[in-house]
C-alpha cells in the first residue's frame, strides 16, 4: 500500500508542477495585451512582438518591463506609438537588436529611439524578404499589411514623423511553430498566400476594429490563411477598439473555422510542441 500511496504522490506532484517547468524543447508564446507578444524558442532565445508591455489592459505591465531578462530580438510591425511601446527602454537595457521594416528601422535610429548597432542591414528588411537570424534558428518574413505607419516622436516639440511601410512578420521557429503576426492591418486577398510558402501554425490576428480589421473581416482573413489555431489580438484596450472575442468566435464559426479559436488571457503563456 505504501508504494500505491507514493506513485500516487509522486503523479499528483507531477500535475501541479507548473506549465514553463515543462517547456524545454518547447516554444512559449505570452501575450502581453494589444499587439504585444513575447516568444521563447526551444532554445531559449526571446523575441519580442511590438512591445508595449505596460499598456493598460496588463496590470501587471510595470512589474513584468521591470523584471523582463534576457531579450534576443525585438520585432516592430509599424511606427504607431501602441507598437512601439517600451522598445527603446528594452533594446537600450538588453542590447536586443531591431527586426522592422527598413523605413521604419532607419526613422527610429535617426530619431535616437534605437541605437544605430541593434538596427543593422542584416535584421531590418522589406516585403517578400526573409532574415534568418539567431545562428538560423528564427526566419522572419516581411508580410504586407494595410495600414499606416508615422512615428510620433517625443518632444518638446512632440513631432510626426514617416515610418515607411507598415508589415506583418511571419516567423519561422526552428523545431517550433511557423507564428503570422498581422500587424494592424485590413483584410485583403493576398492574405492566401501567406501559407503557400510556410503553412501557418499560429496567427496572431487584430480585431480591434476602427484602426484595423473588425472580428468578421478578421474571421475572413483566418479563412485565407488556414492557420492551425488563431489567437485574437489588438482589442478592447481603448473604448474605440470595440471588436470583441465573441464577435470573432460567432464569425469563425459561420465559416466553420471554430475549433481553431484560441482567447489568450492577458499575461498569458500558452506552450507549443510539435
Amino acid at each position: 500500500m505504501k508504494t500505491i500511496y507514493r506513485t500516487i504522490w509522486l503523479l499528483a506532484m507531477l500535475l501541479v508542477v507548473p506549465a514553463e517547468g515543462w517547456s524545454a524543447g518547447k516554444t512559449e508564446i505570452t501575450w502581453y495585451g494589444q499587439a504585444a507578444f513575447k516568444v521563447k524558442t526551444p532554445s531559449g532565445k526571446v523575441l519580442l512582438i511590438d512591445p508595449w508591455i505596460d499598456n493598460p489592459a496588463n496590470k501587471n505591465g510595470k512589474k513584468e518591463l521591470a523584471e523582463l531578462g534576457r531579450v534576443d530580438l525585438i520585432l516592430i510591425t509599424h511606427g504607431h506609438g501602441d507598437h512601439i511601446g517600451n522598445a527603446p527602454e528594452i533594446a537600450a537595457r538588453t542590447k536586443a537588436h531591431l527586426v522592422a521594416p527598413f523605413g521604419l528601422g532607419r526613422t527610429l535610429v535617426a530619431e535616437g529611439l534605437i541605437p544605430k548597432e541593434l538596427a543593422g542591414y542584416d535584421t531590418m528588411g522589406n516585403y517578400g524578404g526573409e532574415l534568418q537570424l539567431l545562428d538560423g534558428e528564427v526566419k522572419v518574413a516581411f508580410v504586407p499589411a494595410i495600414h499606416d505607419s508615422d512615428v510620433t516622436v517625443p518632444g518638446p516639440p512632440v513631432r510626426q514623423v514617416p515610418g515607411g511601410n507598415p508589415a506583418g512578420f511571419l516567423i519561422s521557429i526552428k523545431d517550433g511553430p511557423v507564428i503570422y503576426h498581422t500587424g494592424d492591418t485590413d483584410l485583403f486577398s493576398d492574405m492566401a498566400l501567406v501559407g503557400r510558402f510556410h503553412p501557418v501554425d499560429l496567427m496572431l490576428v487584430c480585431i480591434g476594429d476602427h484602426f484595423t480589421m473588425g472580428p468578421r473581416r478578421a474571421a475572413e482573413a483566418v479563412k485565407l490563411v488556414q492557420p492551425k489555431l488563431v489567437v485574437p489580438m489588438h482589442y478592447g484596450t481603448f473604448p474605440f477598439l470595440t471588436g470583441t472575442p465573441a464577435e470573432f468566435a460567432a464569425g469563425l464559426k459561420d465559416l466553420g473555422l471554430e475549433g481553431r479559436l484560441k482567447k489568450m488571457a492577458v499575461g498569458e503563456t500558452i506552450i507549443w510542441g510539435r
